[in-house]
């Protein structure tokens, strides 16, 4: 919990309309963001707006049933305040900082404003370094960048939270920095089956959980970002350690900003969003950098709405990603996970200077192939395979097989599968593709290369491969050769 500070003042409630609270102070108004306190403490609030020169308007980051008119209200005499420091380690905190794990009581934490600047030009770090994730369709197609943005995108239940889930599993015990996972509006049981996975894992005493759920008020929703990002500028410009930041989801942040919006009577702009959409996004993106002391790398994933990719709320934090993993519907409903498209997908780690000669050139010639696939695709359904020339055909079967190839088994849904997951070295995924192109393969069936890891696997007979009955029934056979 905050330590105790004295107030400075005191106001008296004079409106309460949902989360939104007028407050009149007789001696002075405390400033923009100051967090205001009821004497028991179970309400808090954030000023807003200055109404007049005694009333403030605020927004309650708790719920407020218990709030009523005549109340007293107490100035906190600063802003929402995050613990930072080594306690807080392997510990779970609401948007207040307060532990929500039933661990025992904090001790030596530091607590810091949650209303931080970005760091400043002349800072920041210039190297440009890949990130891999053991996931082949990324690290080959769409390379994440260390101490870069990277998002998630994709519509309800294509895979964004599996996905994330994966590559916490695969790069949390590789990292030798600190992992901070940001739940904002997401559901609570993730919450709890993300710590007890981490906990098995062993990888709890180098991670930190912050959680404003789907149940809390949009206040709290709002400020949880800002949070987590205090605790990981912490240990960046402090501790000079790499931080890997997982927020799950972005799209909640802009969600609970919209509330906020409209609950303060904000004019809004395109698709009911608040006219500061774009500001309140920066505000939070801008922080997530490379710097001299170390580097805050993200992963977010990103609810697209109804799969509009133009809808503002996409379009915006597109322009702050390096790297954009776009999850496919149709994929998922093929039966290829991860359902990630490759058209779609892009990175701006991909250029000859940072990948090398080999690794860019040959995710061409796949964008490539695959692109030559999806203009034959209307050709196939409507004529039939057979009325492709001999070197169409050759394309169409080795996009068919490098599609099966990306697919992965993941550690994260094998209770589900019944297939153990894979951790797929980078070598070994262009080898796969290279080999691929090659028509090495040709011979053998499309299914031998479905949820698999490294080529060598595909060698095996389908019938030797487990659940291949269940196989089967997920692969795509609508326009089999």
């Amino acid at each position: 919990m905050n330590t105790e500070v004295a107030p400075l003042n005191q106001g008296t409630v004079i409106s309460v309309r949902g989360s939104v609270v007028d407050i009149r102070f007789a001696q002075s108004l405390p400033p923009i963001f100051t967090l205001l306190n009821t004497s028991d403490a179970s309400v808090r609030i954030e000023v807003r707006t200055h109404l007049d020169a005694n009333t403030v308007r605020g927004i309650a980051l708790t719920p407020t049933q218990s709030l009523a008119r005549g109340m007293t209200v107490d100035d906190s005499g600063g802003p929402l305040l995050a613990p930072v420091g080594n306690a807080i380690l392997s510990r779970m905190f609401d948007v207040f900082g307060n532990t929500i794990d039933s661990g025992p009581a904090l001790d030596n934490v530091t607590w810091k404003s949650v209303h931080n600047t970005p760091p400043k030009l002349i800072n920041r770090s210039t190297q440009a370094e890949i990130f891999l994730t053991g996931i082949k369709v990324i690290d080959v197609l769409a390379p994440l960048e260390r101490g870069g943005k990277a998002g998630l995108f994709g519509g309800a239940g294509v895979g964004k939270t599996v996905l994330l889930a994966e590559m916490i599993h695969n790069m949390v015990g590789h990292h030798d920095g600190v992992s901070i996972f940001c739940g904002i509006g997401e559901r609570s049981r993730e919450g709890e089956e993300l710590h007890r996975e981490m906990s098995e894992a062993g990888v709890l005493p180098n991670m930190v959980m912050v959680f404003g759920q789907m149940n809390e008020p949009p206040g709290s929703r709002f400020r949880v970002g800002h949070a987590a990002l205090t605790m990981a500028e912490h240990f960046r410009d402090e501790e000079h350690r790499d931080v890997l930041l997982l927020i799950d989801n972005i799209f909640r942040f802009i969600q609970a900003g919209a509330e906020i919006s409209g609950l303060m009577g904000q004019m809004p702009s395109r698709l009911g969003y608040q006219p500061t959409l774009a500001t309140e996004l920066a505000s939070l993106e801008e922080r997530i950098a490379n710097t001299q002391a170390g580097a805050i790398t993200s992963i977010q994933a990103v609810y697209v709405p109804a799969d509009d990719f133009t809808d503002p709320a996409a379009v915006h934090t597109f322009s702050h990603l390096s790297a954009s993993i776009v999850l496919s519907r149709k994929r998922a409903s093929e039966g290829f996970y991860p359902a990630v498209d490759p058209l779609l997908s892009n990175s701006k780690m991909a250029t000859p200077g940072i990948l090398g000669e080999r690794h860019y050139n040959l995710a061409q010639e796949i964008r490539r192939t695959l692109a030559q696939y999806a203009e034959l695709k209307d050709i196939i359904s409507m004529l039939g395979l057979e009325q492709l020339s001999a070197e169409d055909r050759k394309v169409v079967a080795r996009a068919r097989r490098l599609e099966r190839f990306f697919t992965q088994p993941f550690f994260t849904t094998e209770q589900f599968t019944g297939m153990s997951g894979k951790l797929v070295a980078l070598e070994d995924a262009l080898t796969g593709c290279e080999r691929i192109l090659r028509d090495e393969f040709s011979d053998l069936p499309e299914q031998a290369l479905y949820m698999i890891g490294t080529i060598d696997e595909a060698n095996l007979e389908p019938e030797s491969k487990p659940n291949k009955t269940k196989l089967e029934k997920v692969t795509p056979t609508h326009d089999e050769p």
